[in-house]
């Protein structure tokens, strides 16, 4: 099998699964509520307070809070740098489907807000272990949002997280 096959088959089944998680516009409300107030978590603001805030506090969560904000910041200048490398469409540009929620840009692989949520999520789980579970998961919702609102594909979110994990590590070892 060549890669180029590899590669259509696996486009071919990330479409399928993104069409079967969209939640339609005629969801019910709360529906489309709840994930559109989680996927909030992976945005800029939210995820850039939650590892810049702490640091004001001083203490233990701030010692965590500096190497968190470390792998937000390289995390996502990788996330950038592949974005517009790749330059894969959003599922909305690309197969017709509605989206729940504004697109920030055109491009969709990978997901910026899945990275953010496991860069914080991962930063803060090294330092707190106990806490590694319920941020992880926590992260992970954040992803599936973005599959659910129509603006992702769950390849884009794994390729996400998996970037974040990946920086974590790499710093880690620095």
């Amino acid at each position: 099998m060549t890669s180029s096959t590899l590669l259509g088959r696996l486009a071919a089944r990330d479409r399928a699964l993104f069409a079967r998680c969209l939640v339609p516009p005629a969801a019910p409300r709360a529906r489309r509520l709840f994930w559109t107030v989680i996927t909030r978590f992976g945005g800029v603001g939210c995820s850039v307070l939650a590892a810049t805030l702490p640091i004001a506090m001083g203490g233990p969560l701030a010692d965590a809070a500096r190497p968190t904000l470390a792998i937000l910041i390289c995390s996502h200048l990788i996330v950038q740098l592949v974005k517009r490398t790749v330059s894969r469409p959003r599922p909305s540009r690309a197969i017709d489907c509605a989206t729940l929620v504004v697109e920030p840009d055109r491009f969709s692989f990978p997901s910026g807000h899945s990275a953010a949520a496991m860069a914080v999520a991962i930063g803060y789980a090294i330092a707190f272990p106990p806490l590694a579970v319920p941020l992880v998961v926590a992260a992970f919702f954040v992803g599936a949002s973005r599959v659910v609102l129509g603006v992702h594909y769950p390849g884009d979110v794994l390729a996400g997280q998996m970037i974040s994990a990946l920086t974590a590590l790499a710093l880690r070892l620095m």
